[in-house]
């Protein structure tokens, strides 16, 4: 139970709604600060989003295979190398429920395991999104769903090259960063870390 908030405990007083969107809604916030002035805050609303790294091969490989997607984004102007990822279907689809769909629905595959890793704020700056990272395994081929504006292609890279990928400056996506890095540094393949 959250206990109830103190009249002068930072956080927001009153929220204004500038535009509600499919995705996204913005306000202007008048919020306490945590010295007790009052300032006015601009913030992105999201439901939040499940974002997966699919192992292709068997785990205990020395340089395991991965899945990313080339995608093609609005926001920065062309594609990029990610992760699969997307918003959950309703509030009550749970992160886990989301990801397993998107991975279907962007490569086809079907994960035998889901392991979480972390949930992750995007931009705490100017939005509440949150990004729950997977990673997957035990997977099974199958048809992707695509939506109609969704412009997908499969790359399969050995962890060792995604790396090279991300010093090289060619994976700048920060979801599929902080998966390509965990896998390296703290999971099975920390290996393959720093040279």
């Amino acid at each position: 139970m959250t206990p109830p908030r103190r009249d002068d405990a930072p956080g927001r007083i009153e929220e204004r709604l500038i535009h509600e969107g499919r995705i996204v809604r913005l306000s202007v916030d008048t919020v306490r600060l945590p010295d007790g002035r009052i300032a006015e805050r601009e913030l992105v609303h999201h439901a939040g989003a499940s974002a997966i790294l699919p192992i292709l091969s068997a785990p205990d490989l020395p340089d395991p295979e991965i899945l990313l997607i080339r995608q093609w984004r609005y926001a920065t102007s062309g594609e990029i190398l990610e992760i699969p990822a997307g918003v959950r279907a309703s509030p009550r689809e749970s992160f886990r429920e989301c990801a397993h769909r998107e991975l279907r629905e962007e490569t086809g595959y079907r994960a035998g395991r889901l392991e979480p890793l972390v949930p992750l704020w995007t931009a705490p700056g100017f939005t509440n999104e949150r990004v729950h990272l997977f990673v997957a395994w035990d997977l099974d081929e199958g048809e992707r769903e695509l939506d109609p504006d969704e412009f997908v292609e499969e790359v399969k890279l050995p962890l060792s090259r995604a790396l090279d990928a991300v010093r090289g400056g060619r994976i700048t996506d920060a979801k599929t960063l902080a998966a390509i890095l965990w896998l390296a540094h703290l999971g099975p393949h920390s290996h393959l870390g720093p040279r």
